[in-house]
Parts: C-alpha cells; sequence; structure tokens
C-alpha cells in the first residue's frame, strides 16, 4: 500500500507542479502550451513513475543511460522521454537501440556526440531525433555544456551537417547556488538571440531547457519553455548507499 500512496502523492505534486508552471507563464503573457514540465524521474522506481503517467502525464526525463534502458521497456510506449545527463559517444547506439521512444536528447555539449548521434540514427532508420545543444552558463568546470561563446558554432554544426538531427535549443544546468540562477537564465537568453540570429529562425522555435525544482517558475519568467522537475514530484532521489 506504501507504493500506491507514494504514486498518489506524486501524482498530486505534478498538478501542483503544472499549476506553478501554467501560472508563471501567465505571469508574462504566455500560453500555459508555451511550457513543457519534464518529469525527471531518476533513482525512482517504474511504480512510480506509472503512478505520474497514470494522472495523464507523458513527458519524463533520465539521467544515465542504462537506467532509461531498464525503465523504458516497462512503461508504455506513448511516453516522450527525454535523456538529459551527459552522453558518452560510446553509449549512443544502446540508448537509440533500448529507447523506441526517445523523444530528444538534451545534453549534446560537442561535435563528436553530435556527429555520434546522426550516424546511429541513420543506421537504425529511426526518424530525426531532436537534440538540444547543453550550454555551460555557470563557467564551472564539474559542469558539461559547450563554453557560451562556442553555443553558435555548435548549433550551426547540428543544423547544417547532421541531417539526422533536429536542432530544437538550448538547454542549462545552471549554478547549485539558487542566487546566481537568474544569471545563468539571461546566458542562455543571450545564446538564443544569437543563434536565432545566425540560424535565421525565429525565436520561437529555438526552445529554452532551463530551470528545476527549486526554480522553474523564475526560469520560466525568464523565457524558460522546458523546466526539468525531479524531487518537488517524486520526492527526494534514493541513491544505493555504499559499503
Amino acid at each position: 500500500m506504501a507504493s500506491v500512496a507514494a504514486a498518489d502523492g506524486a501524482a498530486a505534486a505534478l498538478r501542483s507542479v503544472l499549476s506553478r508552471a501554467h501560472q508563471a507563464a501567465a505571469r508574462v503573457g504566455r500560453p500555459p502550451a508555451s511550457v513543457r514540465v519534464v518529469a525527471v524521474s531518476k533513482t525512482k522506481p517504474v511504480a512510480l513513475i506509472r503512478g505520474v503517467y497514470d494522472a495523464g502525464h507523458r513527458c519524463f526525463g533520465e539521467n544515465y543511460v542504462q537506467e532509461l534502458i531498464d525503465k523504458a521497456p516497462q512503461l508504455p510506449e506513448d511516453i516522450e522521454w527525454h535523456f538529459i545527463g551527459n552522453l558518452q559517444s560510446n553509449k549512443a547506439k544502446a540508448l537509440l537501440a533500448g529507447v523506441p521512444n526517445l523523444d530528444m536528447v538534451e545534453s549534446v555539449d560537442d561535435e563528436k556526440i553530435a556527429n555520434r548521434l546522426d550516424r546511429v540514427v541513420a543506421d537504425m532508420g529511426r526518424k530525426p531525433l531532436k537534440v538540444l545543444v547543453q550550454v555551460n552558463t555557470s563557467g564551472e568546470e564539474s559542469k558539461f555544456g559547450v563554453d557560451p561563446s562556442g553555443c553558435v558554432a555548435l548549433a550551426k554544426h547540428v543544423k547544417l551537417n547532421c541531417p539526422n538531427l533536429v536542432f530544437s535549443g538550448l538547454m542549462t544546468i545552471g549554478m547549485l547556488d539558487y542566487s546566481s540562477t537568474p544569471e545563468n537564465f539571461k546566458t542562455l537568453a543571450n545564446c538564443r538571440k544569437e543563434v536565432c540570429k545566425e540560424l535565421e529562425i525565429p525565436e520561437e522555435q529555438c526552445e529554452l531547457s532551463m530551470g528545476m525544482s527549486a526554480d522553474f517558475e523564475q526560469a520560466i519568467e525568464m523565457g524558460s519553455t522546458n523546466v526539468r522537475v525531479g524531487s518537488t514530484i517524486f520526492g527526494a532521489r534514493e541513491y544505493p548507499k555504499k559499503n
């Protein structure tokens, strides 16, 4: 019964997050449909994810390749999976083969992984894969992502040289220090202006994936179209204890 209660709690939390996201969008004159909430389910059991799915949600995110490969076959095929962790090129094939309903890779941070994904998609004959270019807006060495000065070149590479990928926008992790996140959000928004000008595409066609549990409302107010919310929906992450 505990698992049923947990699933009900996660479903209620999801409804609260969606309401807050829509209100944040309304505050800056945007429609609710302009924001996608990615329910980040890393370390969470399939039963809990299923509870949120049964509440009507379809967009989920995972950080680890093997965890997503293990979970995806146990859940409905109409889930739109987002891979949001660092992706090594030698794991691209396993990810795409193991998760046929992978909707987007949010963490393309160099040409090598873009080229690898492009080749794997072509070899598999699957539909083009949506990708976001990950930008390291905080300058922290511990964070993955291309430097803001290189985001235009990487976005251009994806759009012009990777025919099996769909350049869909930009993503950032931001900083752990909540007080510094507005600056990261501004940096990513500025990157979008530069990318859209260079690629000659309207800004509304270039997503911004920024904002997590602690700051997703502020991120939406500053232009985010894609927020990644985990612990606020599912509770604190449960990592295995180390011996």
